[in-house]
């Protein structure tokens, strides 16, 4: 989308695209006096491009001053105004046309002060008049009826919280009114609601008609009066901060969270909508910080990316430390500088933003390289200029400074040490990576993290040995996990099922934070001896994979939750009956209801109680089936050559093989199998041919596939899906994330496409293609009401009997 009247200006420079167009029509104010106002009263981003659309859909507004238009328009006609702009138009009433200096506002619409609301009925004389104020029951009131009440409201409310503590402090109380309701006319209203439910004191506030009540509780409560109860959240019952309206009830900020739920219009996560679209469909908040439009260019690197701090010479991304001091190579002053991409030398963000003419070619373009006084174009610029290093290739180029390379392995020597015989040999392999690394700006960036530094020279020295063991004492975060398989993938630490190894870790933990030592006995025979032993038992040897370790983490945790619950009511396993069982149900504060039903029919079954809770059986699937949907974002991905090519190709697998996230994410190279007969890939037990333009892009991602780790691929990944992470593949939940861009909901997806397969394919074909259990294909099969009972006997009935026409036997294919 390009703004009418500047094409090539995008709406995703805003603040540039406004004050282009006010400067376009008053020339009396300079360009940068117009975007610092502009930048000062357009807020963030999102707010700067509903501005900067709406001034491109109607610019008139600047120089009419009419309405309809969103406020923060009105305040820049007036800010120019001020400022001494005469073409610019101050804004109109809506209602008289009168030019306005301040203004209020209804919807979009801007009024002058003379603007009075639609008269009503007063409730005490029941002429229709302007209204001034409400009465103590809420009912409008006219200047010439006012409800007259004569106390004073500090002492009204005194009087009610004595009631409940006689020892409190009058100027205790006077000045939590004071506090909570600053103005008469409001401390009016509070007395008059306290005096009518004296209750909202004493844990009723959640129904206070009047947020001030709630802050006057807590200022009550913290000045140590008895008797005033802090209110409980109505639906989560929880101790917190409650001030938001819902369905008559004050509630928390979570609940209120919980209230707006939505299928996000881009992603499908069922969370509380940021922001809506140009459709107003609804944008999570995830979606609203990678939306392209959000992603701006970072002063540092020049890529454009997510914002991580801004600073006042511009954005930086998070990839990109904060900007050093130092003599820049265009302008040479000595200020914060970023390093040119093109250069490789330091360039500050001013100059980053400099345009002028080459002074080799002529053409006014981006300064790139030069001077001032000669600066150079793109074009003109020599590339790759820091290859002749004075370090390591050219000791006489004029130009100081060091290449990537050298200043890489400055870094790992200052780390690590020298490559000598005393360093580990692990450790001598990993030098080795990091300093051929393919990307050396990219090592180095990692090398500097806060969290991979000390860790690295602590191994080095000695400090901390290098195993599994000793990293295990570290918290677990993700560049640690990230650093463990770099190590694992240059052979410096062995290779182990690193889930499995989180379980152990988690379930010790847990288990260790146990009081009770019947509780925490339970627990190990539980975890241990069931879960863990029965994912071992099912997996024979294959990894653990990411969502069995969550499955681990839910069961252990809805567990633990129902004892503590039978703990709180003074019960046990033994001593719990169905009625409490019941009871657990359909309390608001327990959790993991449902989750926890495995472990009561574990206890059922080793005899440890006789309550009883039923397995929910699958019925089928719960979001509506879009077989069309389908079938046009399949065409999409077969035809538009714009899209990644793997992303392409997992989301085919999806819509036309029903394949989960997690199963394609673990394809590995060795299930694709391309010949001169085709091309056909092993989802299963038996392959599947696949047909072009399928077998196409399964040949491509198959031939070009490389992960994005840096540091730590020695080898071209075993994975079709690599990850970031060296010899891991793609996670699900960033495959998820990629499919929810093409417009694909997995789960959705993923159940209209076996439903369409078990109408045509019998369940046991089905299960053996796709890599299903029977089982759930024969239910995928009942549920499409397909009938494939008697497909053997027709298959052999068939085999049998010759053709009519003929002594050929034709068996289906």
């Amino acid at each position: 989308m390009t703004t009418p009247g500047h094409p090539g200006r995008a709406i995703s420079d805003p603040i540039g695209t406004i004050a282009d167009l006010v400067a376009a029509i008053e020339p009396q104010l300079a360009i940068e006096q117009i975007r610092t106002m502009v930048t000062s009263l357009a807020g963030g981003r999102a707010k700067a491009r509903r501005l900067a659309s709406h001034l491109a859909e109607r610019p008139g507004v600047l120089t009419d001053g009419r309405s309809p238009a969103p406020r923060a328009i009105g305040d820049l006609l007036i800010a120019l105004r001020e400022a001494g702009a005469s073409h610019i138009s101050s804004p109109c009433c809506a209602d008289c046309g009168k030019p306005m200096r301040t203004f209020q506002r209804r919807g979009q619409d801007w009024y002058c002060w003379s603007y009075r609301p639609q008269p009503e009925p007063c409730a005490a004389c029941g002429n229709t008049r302007r209204i001034t104020t409400r009465d103590r029951a809420g009912r409008p009131r006219c200047k010439m009826c006012p409800d007259l009440d004569d106390r004073d409201p500090i002492t009204v409310i005194h009087s009610v919280v004595t009631a409940l503590d006689p020892a409190a402090d009058r100027e205790a109380i006077a000045d939590a009114v004071r506090r909570s309701a600053p103005r008469p006319s409001y401390q009016q209203k509070l007395a008059w609601a306290l005096e009518t439910d004296p209750g909202l004191l004493t844990g009723d506030g959640h129904l206070s008609p009047l947020r001030a009540i709630l802050r006057l509780i807590d200022l009550l409560h913290t000045a140590g009066i008895a008797g005033v109860v802090p209110p409980a959240c109505p639906r989560c019952h929880r101790v917190v901060r409650i001030d938001k309206p819902l369905d008559g009830q004050r509630v928390c900020r979570t609940c209120i969270a919980h209230s707006r739920l939505q299928d996000c219009s881009r992603c499908g996560a069922h969370r509380e909508p940021a922001t809506r679209d140009g459709q107003g469909r609804p944008l999570c908040p995830n979606c609203l910080i990678t939306d392209p439009a959000n992603l701006e260019l970072c002063i540092n690197c020049g890529r454009r990316r997510l914002v991580d701090t801004r600073t006042p010479d511009g954005p930086i991304c998070p990839s990109c430390p904060a900007l050093r001091t130092a003599t820049c190579s265009i302008c040479g002053e000595n200020r914060p500088c970023g390093t040119s991409r093109a250069t490789g030398r330091p360039w500050c963000p001013t100059c980053q933003r400099r345009t002028a003419s080459c002074s080799a070619c002529g053409r006014i373009a981006a300064v790139i390289s030069g001077t001032l006084a000669e600066p150079l174009c793109v074009d003109c610029t020599a590339p790759e200029v820091w290859h002749t290093c004075p370090t390591c290739t050219d000791p006489d180029h004029p130009h100081p400074g060091q290449c990537a390379r050298c200043l890489l392995n400055q870094r790992l020597n200052k780390l690590l040490g020298p490559p000598t015989e005393t360093l580990h040999p692990g450790l001598q392999a990993l030098r080795l990576n990091i300093a051929t690394a393919e990307y050396p700006t990219t090592a180095r960036r990692w090398l500097n993290k806060p969290s991979v530094a000390p860790v690295l020279a602590d191994l080095a020295a000695g400090r901390r040995p290098l195993t599994h063991k000793a990293l295990d004492e570290l918290p677990d975060t993700q560049p640690l996990a990230h650093l463990r398989q770099v190590l694992v993938s240059v052979g410096a630490l062995p290779e182990r099922d690193e889930h499995m190894a989180r379980i152990e870790r988690f379930l010790a933990d847990l288990l260790a934070s146990q009081q009770d030592p019947d509780q925490r006995s339970l627990l190990h025979r539980y975890t241990t001896w069931h879960l863990v032993r029965r994912l071992r038992s099912k997996n024979n040897g294959r990894p653990t994979t990411p969502q069995q370790f969550n499955s681990i983490r839910q069961h252990t945790h809805a567990a633990v939750a129902f004892l503590g619950w039978l703990a709180t009511h003074n019960l046990t396993l033994a001593t719990c009956g169905q009625g409490d069982l019941d009871r657990w149900l359909t309390d608001d504060s327990a959790t993991y209801r449902w989750t926890a039903g495995h472990f009561i029919r574990w206890a059922r079954t080793n005899k440890l109680t006789t309550i009883h809770a039923p397995a929910h059986r699958w019925s089928g699937p719960t979001q509506p089936l879009d077989d069309q949907h389908r079938w046009d974002t399949a065409r999409r991905l077969l035809h538009d050559g714009t899209l990644k090519s793997e992303d392409r190709l997992a989301g085919l697998l999806l819509l036309l093989y029903a394949q989960t996230p997690a199963a394609i994410s673990r394809l590995t190279t060795a299930d694709v199998e391309a010949d001169t007969q085709g091309v056909r890939v092993h989802l299963g037990q038996a392959p599947i041919q696949l047909p072009e333009p399928v077998a196409a892009l399964a040949r491509a991602v198959s031939a070009n596939h490389k992960g994005h780790a840096t540091i730590g691929a020695l080898t071209p990944s075993l994975w079709l899906f690599p990850g970031g992470q060296p010899g891991r593949p793609i996670s699900t939940t960033q495959l998820t994330q990629r499919l929810n861009n093409l417009g694909i909901r997995p789960n959705q997806a993923r159940s209209t496409a076996l439903f369409q397969l078990a109408t045509e394919i019998p369940a046991a074909i089905l299960a053996r293609t796709l890599g299903i259990h029977t089982d759930v294909a024969v239910a995928w099969q009942r549920l499409s009401a397909g009938d494939w009972t008697n497909y053997a006997s027709q298959v052999s009935h068939r085999i049998n009997q010759p053709h009519q026409h003929g002594d050929d036997h034709h068996a289906p294919r």
